[in-house]
């Protein structure tokens, strides 16, 4: 995913270090040893501005919140997560929009404890704490802070999907106060932070109540995509269990006691609470609707004399609900770790954007009955994310399709890169993608034939002036990207002219995926010729850039010329893209020159370094051997790429999470398979990395086991059996492990001739 790469190597603390406090006893019900495992702090040492890796926010709530609560230790925007482990200063407390901190924020709220006098100003609330006194966890959050007019102020959270609950104890402080900010400087873009604008926002008191309600308009990403979303909001109801002794309207650092409403920019509200007070507790619904919504949504999810200890308690139930029907056997802590919270990271996003059946629809800007989610990267998940979800979280497959699906009737489109509304990130319409794998899968409680419908308009129907326009990362004032070249050259010749669009060679590759995704939906449906044609354009546009001089992929212009190697690559390069045929690698490897020479290829691509598995369109690249005939160094490959690339320290991802994609590949591989060509429901063996794993599939009447002895420390696999069958092809159907089973490796430390015919 579009990021800036700040690679920062350190010697970074173990997840043993991030957890110095044990968790109390009252916020570890359910007992969950897999749950136990998880520590949201792992992988998030801050990437790109303020250095690091990772991105994924290390937030508290339930799979696919809507909402998701984090120590704000700075101010966030594109690039840049409202936390950060190299800063030690709190200065609140934030429900967070940002799907993954390379994407804009969006009408979040922020809640912020003090002692004294009212600080409202970003600049002048942060409160120092130390790593030592913060505890994180998927369900409940606590972090001790220095008041800034002395004493200390333990915060704790807990949350549901729409509901934040937070508890503040107070200790040797002046008067206590809790501050709900509304609007602040809304920062755009991710290169300068002074590029601000003001969204004007509103707060209302109730004392009566004990309510602070409001609204905030931000959304960072407004400046690019096609759709305006006028209406939107976030929107809140924070209600806390304790009278006010005194509230006031904070507007631009200036204080007004008493005051009910405000509104505006630099907007907050506050409630003083009597001195002595030891505890505040306040609920904060949020709504996308309204805020009566907020206040129903508050209602439902954590009703009055509901207990912080309740809210986390109901939060680790649903996390362990979901991790504990994966058991491992033989790996060590760390790698334990490594593997939980990697699958905490996969079952975040796409969000909730629905509230009790309806939600707002910034593409047609209404409200609307029925399911939404948001918070996409389709051009990262669909490679494993999807493959992830369809087999741990079956139950959500409909519905994020037919979401997508409501943002294709409201919005003429499939998306690309919904956050909240189309913004036309990254290349490729890999809608068709999931939807094809979904109904491959399966899945079809939605509407087919409009499915169908979507993404043959993908297919046939070119963007708004393709011919003009270069659809250039973040390009603002265009309409809907979606495939930019199709009307140039793609249709006629297979490749996407560079001198017309830009990331040429790439959309070329990632079209022809698209165009294999439809032809399977195509003959899913029944749709024969439809299904021949765009799989016949999706074998030859490949190799419609295929360079036969040079053995590599290249980027073309209109009249038929090579652009030059390093021309029209998307988040990569021609070593990671000239691997890029996943749905024709007997194809690919036709072109260069047979089994043998492909391996030699391959061979080239890591020795010299060309392996870069912090951007996905290398994911796939180390289960290429065992397609050629080599599969013993593919289990050579991806235990390397493993050890490089992930660990449980706060750089514990050496590339952005991108919503979970970098998990799947280490969830699936230490699984031991992985699906090179999602649509195609196969998986390509690699190498188990446990002794044993045992997972129970939702949908399935008997559990999936994978039995590796000695797999932690003998890479390679001597025989595979499948249900008692011996397996002599690198190759698993996904209805070979969809209704369980069991799989046993036979493993060795040397390389074995298993499916490696090409290598005797």
């Amino acid at each position: 995913m579009r990021r800036l790469l700040c690679l920062v190597l350190l010697v970074l603390p173990s997840y043993a270090a991030l957890h110095r406090r044990e968790v109390p006893a009252a916020f570890s019900k359910p007992h969950s040893v897999a749950v136990d495992y998880v520590n949201p702090l792992i992988g998030n040492g801050g990437y790109s501005t303020g250095g690091g890796s990772g991105g994924m926010i290390p937030s508290t709530a339930p799979p696919f919140a809507m909402t998701r609560w984090v120590a704000q230790t700075r101010q966030n925007y594109v690039s840049v997560s409202p936390y950060n482990h190299t800063n030690t200063v709190i200065y609140g407390f934030q429900g967070t929009h940002q799907p993954a901190i390379w994407m804009g924020e969006s009408g979040q709220a922020i809640v912020v404890p003090g002692a004294g006098e009212v600080q409202s100003v970003f600049e002048h609330r942060g409160m120092p704490f130390h790593h030592a006194d913060e505890i994180s966890t998927p369900s409940y959050y606590s972090v001790v802070m220095n008041a800034i007019q002395g004493g200390r102020i333990l915060a704790e959270q807990s949350a549901t999907s729409r509901v934040g609950h937070l508890r503040f104890t107070f200790k040797d402080t002046a008067m206590p106060y809790v501050l709900l900010e509304a609007t602040r400087a809304q920062v755009m873009g991710s290169a300068d932070p002074a590029n601000v604008t003001y969204s004007h926002g509103s707060i209302q008191i109730d004392p009566g109540r004990r309510e602070i309600t409001g609204h905030n308009p931000e959304r960072q990403d407004f400046i690019i995509g096609p759709n305006a979303a006028p209406s939107f909001a976030g929107y809140f109801c924070a209600r806390f269990d304790l009278s006010f002794k005194g509230f006031g309207i904070a507007q631009n650092g200036t204080i007004k006691e008493n005051a009910t409403v405000g509104s505006g920019a630099l907007l907050s509200g506050f409630a003083r609470f009597a001195p002595g007070t030891k505890a505040v507790n306040v609920r904060v619904g949020v709504s996308f609707i309204s805020v009566d919504q907020a206040r129903k949504n508050l209602d439902k999810e954590i009703p009055d004399g509901t207990t912080l200890e309740q809210t986390a308690e109901k939060t680790r139930s649903a996390w362990a609900e979901k991790l504990d029907r994966i058991q491992i056997e033989g790996a060590s802590e760390d790698d334990s770790e490594v593997f939980y919270t990697g699958i905490f990271h996969t079952l975040q996003y796409p969000y909730e954007q629905d509230e009790d059946g309806h939600y707002y629809s910034g593409y047609d800007d209404a409200i609307h009955a029925g399911s939404s989610y948001t918070g996409y990267s389709i051009w990262d998940t669909f490679r494993a994310e999807w493959a992830w979800l369809i087999l741990l979280a079956p139950e959500r497959i409909d519905a994020m399709v037919q979401s997508m699906l409501h943002d294709y009737t409201e919005g003429g489109w499939l998306p690309m890169w919904k956050n909240i509304v189309e913004t036309n990130i990254m290349v490729g319409t890999h809608a068709d993608s999931l939807v094809a794998e979904a109904v491959a899968k399966g899945f079809k409680d939605f509407d087919l034939e409009t499915a169908y419908a979507a993404v043959h308009k993908d297919a046939t129907v070119p963007p708004q002036d393709d011919w003009t326009i270069s659809y250039s990362d973040r390009q603002q004032g265009v309409g809907y990207e979606v495939r930019a070249g199709l009307s140039s050259v793609y249709a006629e010749h297979g490749w996407v002219a560079s001198d017309i669009h830009s990331e040429a060679a790439s959309r070329t590759l990632d079209y022809a995926y698209d165009d294999y995704a439809v032809s399977v939906l195509a003959s899913a449906l029944g749709k024969d010729a439809d299904a021949a044609f765009f799989r016949a354009r999706a074998n030859n546009a490949p190799f419609s850039i295929f360079n036969n001089a040079t053995g590599f992929m290249e980027a073309r212009i209109a009249n038929g010329s090579w652009a030059g190697p390093n021309a029209g690559w998307t988040e990569g390069d021609m070593w990671a893209y000239t691997f890029d045929v996943v749905h024709d690698i007997p194809g690919l490897i036709e072109h260069k020159g047979g089994n043998a020479s492909f391996v030699a290829f391959l061979d080239q691509h890591f020795d010299g370094g060309h392996n870069d598995h912090r951007n996905e369109p290398s994911h796939h690249i180390p289960y290429l051997y065992s397609l050629a005939g080599a599969a013993s160094k593919s289990q050579e490959r991806i235990r390397q790429v493993a050890q490089v690339n992930y660990n449980n320290s706060v750089n514990g991802l050496s590339g952005n999470e991108d919503c979970g994609q970098m998990s799947a590949w280490y969830v699936f591989s230490a699984l031991g398979f992985y699906p090179v060509d999602p649509v195609s429901s196969t998986y390509v063996i690699g190498t188990p990395f446990f002794d044993k794993i045992t997972v129970n599939l939702p949908n399935a009447s008997q559990p999936l086991v994978i039995t590796s002895r000695g797999a932690p420390n003998n890479p390679y696999i001597r025989s595979v059996t499948l249900n008692g069958r011996a397996l002599d092809i690198p190759v698993l159907q996904h209805v070979d492990i969809a209704s369980g089973g069991e799989i046993v490796l036979e493993m060795a430390a040397q390389p074995q001739a298993w499916a490696s015919s090409t290598l005797n």
